[in-house]
């Protein structure tokens, strides 16, 4: 449980013990009822974290209630939003390695999470995640009930697949923005949970072999060098006992 839970939960308990010892009984089990359900939103459970390379994670415990084209700073790519009902987890996560780039609060309204138009109008805060694959950009985004998002990182740090990043206090929504080049996995509808369900594939960059476009006597020259530098001498008197072959000519 994150320490949050405390702050929210131990009061009502502490309240609903002291109505008992009062014989209030009624308020006594309300509260702590209270309590219980403040513990139970503030779990904080391990995960089990993908390792496959590529692999991008969801940020959250919850539904996949939109699933749609959207371009981000004009890059075309694609908004996954994830509703989290009162009974979700609500510890949030990073969906891939990397660096915190900016980190965005905004403050708005506090519309029903499940709305559309909340992704863009209610308080929140955006993450730029640079990875090695490009940019992801991710929201955690207050609802009606929720009014308070809070991050646990800041701009320039870095993180890893599936880390804690924050939380959103009571009911609330996570949108994940991925470049068009990103392999969708989910549909909407469907119950992810935060850190260890796979929501998308997004390869690393391919960086190019230093070998690439070299002709074979360059290949070899630079073998050659390499033999020369390991053990000079011994080498040396085998590279000129080598026969040394004319180059043909084009017919």
């Amino acid at each position: 449980m994150v320490k949050e839970g405390y702050y929210f939960g131990l009061p009502p308990l502490v309240l609903g013990g002291a109505g008992f010892l009062l014989h209030w009984y009624l308020l006594a089990t309300v509260l702590l009822f209270l309590a219980l359900f403040v513990f139970s939103f503030f779990r904080d459970p391990d995960r089990v974290i993908p390792l496959e390379p590529g692999a991008i994670v969801s940020p959250a415990d919850g539904r996949v209630v939109v699933l749609t084209e959207e371009k981000n700073a004009g890059f075309p790519g694609r908004r996954l939003s994830i509703f989290l009902a009162i009974w979700n987890v609500h510890v949030n996560r990073a969906p891939a390695s990397g660096t915190i780039t900016n980190l965005d609060y905004r403050p708005g309204k506090f519309f029903a999470a499940m709305r559309e138009r909340a992704s863009l109008e209610n308080e929140q805060n955006v993450f730029t995640l640079s990875t090695e694959a490009g940019e992801i950009v991710f929201k955690q985004i207050a609802g009606l009930i929720a009014r308070r998002v809070v991050s646990w990182k800041r701009q320039g740090e870095q993180v890893r697949r599936g880390e804690r990043i924050g939380l959103v206090r009571f009911g609330s929504r996570v949108d994940v923005w991925l470049p068009k080049g990103a392999e969708i996995l989910v549909k909407v509808g469907e119950n992810v949970k935060g850190g260890s369900s796979l929501i998308a594939r997004w390869p690393t960059k391919r960086t190019s072999d230093p070998s690439e476009g070299k002709g074979s006597a360059e290949t070899d020259g630079d073998a050659v060098v390499s033999r020369l530098a390991t053990n000079p001498l011994s080498n040396l008197r085998m590279e000129l006992s080598r026969p040394v072959l004319a180059p043909r000519s084009e017919p």
